[in-house]
């Protein structure tokens, strides 16, 4: 088989980053393919080629196989890899591209056929002596042959798509009087997933841990496993977090899954990368769950333990390589949990949320690993995936990791979109999951009704409110002409109270903020004073003195009104409704006059209503006994006068609003 040199990824986001980043350390030449949606995403940035597909859906993009082949041809690619989701697991893509002449990195066709089918995979694992869970997987997909099979079996019973994965037409069933509609539905929500009705049922096996085990496979037949990851952490089956090792995996059982992952795998003649899932029960009995005949989106956490990196084992398998490494060389060393940071409401259900990515920041350290396709300035589209990133931390014990991963979460910034970043850190906060207790039901039983993050503290809200303060003294500065840097922060008359009124979420409340120098304040709200010091401000993050205590907190100022604040739990928007203009200050067109510091308002030269040019004086104010021009900012007319001779004001003070003259 022939060396490849170009790897086209025919997929989009973390994972197509992930790949080009293994081909280029290989000194591979990369393509990407994307939808117009995705014109300027990451993964098209971080390719040697690109080549577009066209439309928005992934129909008309990622699942176009012809169009892909057509890309592939265009640029002399070798290979093509799949990543997961999309044409991962199709067997006809793969048949067509080994028509093509072109590499697919991925199993045989015969492999995915079969694993792809629970029926098929289940009636394979069982001639191979894997154990399975106790169920139907017959032919005869009658209602009544169902709900007699499920009967004998006793309840509960879960209904599965034979088909597909994921969650989607899976039911669990408790009550011999719900079988025929869950049958119903399970075979209706198959059907417009896969296309493909069939069902099967299993024994639901309550209290289970859900633990996968990693195998690949050469095309000589060398066959091993890379350890096992515990992803019982799901939600509606879907898996939030992931980690490897299992919490309570002893060696005897890790060889016990580990022979068994490998003898389903030999049992379809597998070749690359591939995993295999079991159920664990209490009693440490472990049953066939599927298999995925592809790289998992969590693969991460085992290249952590045994740093290996997976994807170039692909590359290598695929070019007709050998395997790296023999059974005898796997070891695992040291702990390694991963999150799905993903764009979505815990409150609402965990619904969706799409829109523009106006800041996304998680800190750089030691142990700490971020696959993402997405940067500051991108956009979560509707079209596709919710994840963000996958945030993952190795440490040489698991609480170490799970430390780390808390830190690297707390730290994190994303803004724009609803995300669950509180509802992981809660997770990873639980007794449950500290102890390694977490079963595939916990989520599921301990939020049944979703997830609302907690209410900011008053604290926070005081660091929010300086922060609002400073970064409009900033902008005022640095736009204010000859503004010496030591009246920044003076006052004539000693330190000055401003009342402000702001909201967070439905709530709104009023505060009172004294300014004792540029850098240190005191907030009053809700009958509660803090002492808010500023000690590094940064583009992205601030460091204040609050109440004492150092803390870190990133930040996003989407306009002067609002602020979005994260803290280590939470994110806050903050909307000071004094800096909301009026429907006249939004007709200004950028002629609001504010006050350049804290000082005195002297003179005042123009009235309401009167016309005004570009550059004509304003007013006149006084700091530390220096007078300062106000000039026009633009022409037109004075519309609302705030500011009164001998009153002292702010820096960001509105003065005055200006109506913009329209230009001839």
């Amino acid at each position: 088989m022939k060396a490849i040199q170009t790897v086209l990824v025919a997929n989009r986001g973390e994972i197509a980053v992930r790949v080009m980043r293994t081909a280029k350390a290989m000194g591979l030449k990369t393509v990407a393919v994307c939808s117009d949606a995705d014109a300027n995403a990451l993964h098209v940035r971080t390719a040697d080629l690109a080549v577009p597909l066209g439309g928005n859906t992934a129909a008309e993009s990622y699942l176009n196989g012809d169009a892909i082949l057509e890309a592939a041809r265009e640029t002399g690619t070798d290979a093509i890899h799949p990543g997961y989701g999309f044409l991962s697991e199709n067997t006809t893509f793969a048949a067509a591209c080994a028509e093509a002449g072109v590499i697919f990195i991925g199993p045989p066709a015969h492999a995915v056929e079969v694993m792809g089918d629970k029926a098929l995979a289940k009636r394979a694992m069982l001639e191979a002596k894997v154990p399975c869970i106790p169920g139907y997987q017959g032919e005869d997909q009658s209602d009544d042959a169902l709900c007699r099979e499920a009967e004998a079996m006793g309840m509960p019973v879960m209904i599965k798509a034979a088909a597909g994965g994921g969650g989607r037409g899976m039911r669990r069933v408790a009550d011999p009087g719900q079988l025929m509609q869950s049958i119903a539905l399970a075979r209706s929500e198959a059907e417009g997933a896969f296309g493909n009705g069939d069902l099967i049922l299993e024994r639901a096996i309550e209290g289970a841990r859900h633990v996968e085990v990693q195998v690949f496979a050469d095309t000589h037949s060398n066959v091993i496993h890379l350890g096992e990851r515990d992803c019982s952490l799901q939600r509606r089956h879907q898996k939030v977090v992931e980690e490897s090792p299992c919490p309570i995996m002893t060696p005897e059982l890790r060889e016990a899954m580990g022979t068994a992952a490998v003898e389903a795998a030999r049992a379809v003649n597998y070749v690359g990368a591939g995993t295999v899932e079991f159920l664990l029960d209490a009693s440490g009995d472990f049953y066939f769950l599927e298999m995925n005949t592809r790289l998992q989106v969590e693969h991460p956490v085992t290249e952590c333990v045994t740093g290996f990196d997976l994807v170039q084992w692909q590359i290598r398998v695929a070019q007709g390589e050998h395997l790296p490494a023999t059974q005898e060389d796997i070891d695992l060393f040291g702990h390694a949990i991963e999150v799905r940071l993903c764009a979505e409401d815990p409150a609402e259900a965990f619904l969706p949320s799409a829109g523009p990515v106006s800041l996304f920041s998680v800190p750089s350290r030691e142990g700490i690993r971020v696959d993402s396709g997405i940067e500051t300035g991108n956009a979560i589209s509707p079209f596709y995936d919710s994840m963000v990133a996958k945030i993952i931390a190795w440490g040489e014990t698991r609480e170490t990791a799970r430390l780390k991963l808390r830190s690297a979460l707390q730290a994190t910034a994303l803004a724009g979109v609803t995300h669950n970043r509180a509802f992981l850190l809660e997770l990873l906060d639980q007794p449950t999951f500290i102890e390694g207790g977490a079963t595939t039901d916990y989520i599921d039983q301990r939020y049944p009704e979703g997830f609302a993050p907690s209410q900011p503290a008053t604290s926070t809200l005081a660091a929010g409110i300086v922060l609002q303060q400073i970064l409009a003294a900033e902008q005022h500065f640095a736009s204010a002409l000859s503004v010496n840097k030591e009246l920044r922060g003076w006052v004539s008359t000693g330190p000055v109270t401003r009342r402000h009124h702001f909201e967070v979420g439905d709530a709104t409340f009023t505060a009172d903020i004294t300014s004792n120098s540029e850098e240190h304040f005191t907030v009053t709200l809700m009958e509660v004073s803090h002492s808010v010091t500023l000690q590094v401000l940064d583009t992205d993050s601030v460091t204040f003195l609050l109440d004492g205590q150092r803390v870190v907190l990133g930040y996003h100022q989407n306009d002067a009104a609002a602020l979005m604040l994260a803290t280590d739990q939470s994110e806050v928007t903050l909307i000071n409704t004094d800096l909301i203009p009026p429907e006249s200050a939004e007709d200004a067109q950028g002629g609001k006059v504010q006050a350049p510091m804290h000082g005195q308002l002297v003179t005042l030269l123009v009235e309401a209503d009167q016309s005004v040019e570009k550059d004509q004086r304003l007013a006149v104010f006084e700091a530390m006994k220096m007078q300062h021009e106000i000039l026009a900012p633009v022409s037109g007319v004075v519309q609302q006068l705030n500011g009164q001779v001998g009153q002292q004001m702010a820096a960001g003070d509105v003065i005055m609003l200006i109506e913009e003259a329209e230009s001839e």
